[in-house]
């Protein structure tokens, strides 16, 4: 599955080259010279990456950072400030803001392909963290002093959903406590309730997860990735 990239830049020809370039590289390219419709847009869609012009009218490349860093669906993409200016203290402001990389202006094919290539790594390990896979397995839940049990619908590296049967309080602090299939370990973490859909399931963020425990979970959704992707290319 392509990369999903967000392009920021006010100058027409280069970001029509920086479009032209990651689309090549097999990246989906959401390209906008708009950094108020990027404001909006990084609250409301997921990208892998994000490249952010320093320099614009309205929302300039610092404070559009800041935004993704504080947005729930984009606070973890790597970010690449492209800028014209190689002055260390804007590079330790962009860095502060949240900047991850930054592309030295000019633009040209060959620094944005070396760039997107030595990125790509790294929005690969972003993605990860949302991709979710189907999981059907008791969860043992613990909420201030009550002890409940529910069953677990999906899971990804940074979350579980499960139905509990009983409505959760967003931002309630909560324990878990889960097998992964044919593995006798269970899986103790902590997290908050970020969401409670209208079938009373909670949506669990993990906030503190054992090195090992994780492992299991990146080992179970690559197994799932292969095994769909296996299926999809028999079906070509």
């Amino acid at each position: 599955m392509a990369l999903k990239v967000l392009i920021v830049e006010d100058d027409p020809p280069t970001l029509e080259l920086m479009d032209e370039v990651l689309t090549s590289l097999k990246a989906e390219v959401r390209a906008l010279s708009d950094s108020e419709q990027a404001s909006a847009l990084v609250n409301q869609e997921r990208f892998d990456g994000i490249f952010v012009d320093l320099q614009m009218p309205g929302v300039d490349g610092f404070e559009l950072a800041r935004q993704v860093r504080k947005s729930s669906w984009n606070k973890s993409a790597p970010i690449v400030v492209v800028t014209g200016h190689d002055n260390a203290k804007i590079m330790q402001e962009a860095f502060a803001a949240g900047a991850t990389f930054f592309l030295q202006k000019p633009v040209d094919r060959q620094r944005l392909t070396k760039l997107f290539k030595a990125t790509r790594g790294r929005m690969l390990e972003n993605r990860r963290q949302y991709v979710r896979v189907p999981l059907q397995t008791e969860v043992i839940c613990q909420v201030e002093h009550q002890t409940f049990r529910g069953t677990s619908s999906n899971i990804s590296q940074g979350g579980i959903l499960f139905e509990v049967g009983r409505s959760l309080s967003p931002g309630a602090s909560a324990r878990l406590s889960f097998r992964l299939p044919g593995r006798e370990l269970r899986i103790e973490v902590t997290g908050v309730v970020v969401r409670v859909d209208d079938k009373q399931r909670a949506g669990v963020r993990f906030t503190h997860i054992g090195a090992r425990e994780l492992q299991l979970i990146r080992d179970l959704i690559g197994s799932d990735e292969s095994e769909s992707t296996q299926a999809q290319n028999r079906s070509t």
